[in-house]
């Protein structure tokens, strides 16, 4: 059982990869209308771009503080800021919750609203905003972006280990996250959620969110 956890982890390597992913595909598309609406979102692209850099640093925060409950939002978006330089801060936050990650002791827990997060878990929950919010917004511009299906199928792994039978990573992930249906598997609700506490404390369920009160 240990082994079969310990190759579903992520680590903050993983979140640099995500983010040069992120940054590289989001730079080609920079002079494009960022008006436009993302993919499957009520937002516009750029306020899904400063989304990311919103949930980045929300999680750096969580886990510099090794918060037990939630900390007030560090950064609630910024709409002076050109689409460059926030693809920037994109870049960079990711650095920074990847340097925070690595000073974060391998037995710490940290609260996230899905559950007390190990770096594993904070480590592909950062990888899956990076990723799935690209997706995104490639949708609402317009091109590709299809990040390498070995990353794909650790953050599906470590987050939604209920998913099975894995033969299209990237394409699961996103059934997974309830913005692609697939004709082999029932359509996910928007109350999808993931599961970010340890491997070892998973109950063999399908995680969905709690109604909101």
């Amino acid at each position: 059982m240990a082994s079969q956890i310990e190759s579903r982890s992520l680590g903050p390597d993983d979140v640099v990869e995500a983010g040069a992913l992120a940054r590289a595909a989001l730079t080609g598309a920079a002079e494009f209308d960022w008006s436009e609406p993302a993919q499957g979102l009520d937002w516009d692209c750029r306020r899904t771009l400063d989304h990311i850099a919103d949930g980045l640093a929300f999680y750096a925060g969580q886990l510099a503080s090794r918060a037990q409950t939630r900390s007030p939002s560090v950064r609630a978006g910024d709409a002076k800021k050109s689409v460059d330089d926030l693809i920037s801060v994109v870049g960079t936050m990711a650095h920074i919750v990847a340097a925070i990650l690595r000073s974060v002791p391998p037995d710490a827990r940290t609260f996230h609203p899905a559950g007390m997060a190990d770096v594993s878990g904070y480590s592909a929950m950062a990888c899956t905003e990076l990723l799935l919010h690209t997706s995104d917004i490639a949708g609402g511009l317009g091109f590709a972006f299809h990040p390498p299906d070995e990353l794909s199928a650790r953050i599906l792994a470590r987050l939604f280990p209920w998913v099975a039978d894995i033969r299209q990573p990237w394409q699961a992930l996103r059934w997974a996250t309830g913005r692609l249906a697939l004709p082999d598997r029932p359509p996910v609700g928007d109350n999808w959620y993931w599961h970010c506490a340890p491997l070892d404390e998973w109950d063999g369920a399908v995680r969905t969110r709690p109604p909101r009160p």
